[in-house]
């Protein structure tokens, strides 16, 4: 369609290859989740701003907007989303606005979260503790002043070890 001319330095284009070069540069829109089978295993973490479903098993933090844990579904690792529904299993603490653990769902760790969600035979093992903002990083806390060893107290006598020659 285009073609170079004698005085052209710069390679033509079809009006194609300039619409592949455009999209190629600009971030493809979300129409669906991002789905890790059942047969998959990761280890690593997982970070996205759309939608995870995972069936598969995962050692390592997952972070995205929406994240669903297939009955199938293993995580060990921090898991941090705007939504998070289980049905399968996490070791590890969860920091979610929203966070659903539904029937057959095992959790074992802490959960962060603006509201939370138990169904029925859902299994928790861990401290639950709602914040306003469960995906900031909160900064740690100092260790608390360690209690200064006090005098013996008084009638305290120690004992002497003795040897076994009396």
């Amino acid at each position: 369609m285009f073609t170079k001319t004698k005085g052209d330095t710069q390679p033509g284009f079809t009006p194609a290859q300039d619409a592949v070069r455009g999209a190629s540069s600009k971030p493809a829109a979300r129409v669906g989740a991002s789905i890790l089978c059942s047969d998959v295993e990761i280890k690593g973490s997982i970070k996205s701003q759309g939608a995870l479903q995972i069936d598969g098993k995962v050692e390592g933090d997952i972070s995205a907007g929406d994240v669903t844990i297939g009955s199938s579904g293993q995580i060990m690792g921090e898991v941090k989303a705007e939504t998070l529904r289980v049905k399968g299993k996490i070791v590890g603490s969860i920091r979610a606005r929203k966070v659903e653990l539904e029937t057959g769902a095992t959790v074992q760790g802490d959960i962060f979260h603006a509201a939370l969600i138990i169904q029925p035979d859902a299994s928790f093992e861990g401290q639950v503790k709602r914040e306003e903002n469960p995906l900031k990083e909160s900064a740690p806390q100092p260790a608390a002043a360690a209690p200064q060893p006090s005098a013996e107290p008084t009638g305290f006598s120690p004992v002497t070890p003795t040897t076994g020659n009396a």
